[in-house]
């Protein structure tokens, strides 16, 4: 099976290194902030599901793409952190603080570098027979 990628909180371990601490293996490369990294991830993955832990829809997804033969990159948020993930997301996919009603919410689905959206957009998409040509226009599905 698949392990996720944990989300790691760079700005306890920017805080928590310049404090003497030996947290250092989590910060970003130098010259590349924390937003930049997430959005790497984004760009560099043909389909990258952004999941809270133990949730059940975000479960559904990861089972509905592993069905279709994908194998996205999982990217696995505690609570603690998910306020700083939903952040980032808001960042690369450009909405404003303003309004909750845009925010991305869990499970996002990022295909081909560009969000894709939650559950409902997935299994909307794979009920209409949208969803495999989009995997194979982002070179998740060669076949």
């Amino acid at each position: 099976m698949q392990q996720a990628l944990p989300y790691k909180d760079w700005f306890a371990a920017s805080a928590s290194s310049s404090a003497g601490g030996t947290r250092g293996s989590s910060n970003p490369p130098p010259g590349v902030n924390e937003y930049a990294s997430v959005s790497m991830m984004v760009s560099e993955n043909a389909v990258i599901v952004f999941a809270r832990k133990d949730c059940c829809m975000c479960h559904v997804v990861k089972l509905l793409l592993h069905g279709h033969g994908v194998n996205p990159t999982v990217f696995d948020v505690d609570e603690a952190n998910e306020d700083d993930v939903v952040n980032e997301l808001s960042r690369i996919i450009g909405v404003d603080g303003s309004g909750n009603a845009t925010r991305p919410q869990f499970p996002a689905v990022f295909v081909g570098g560009e969000i894709f959206g939650g559950l409902e957009e997935v299994m909307g998409a794979h009920i209409s027979g949208e969803l495999v040509p989009r995997l194979r226009e982002a070179g998740a599905l060669w076949l």
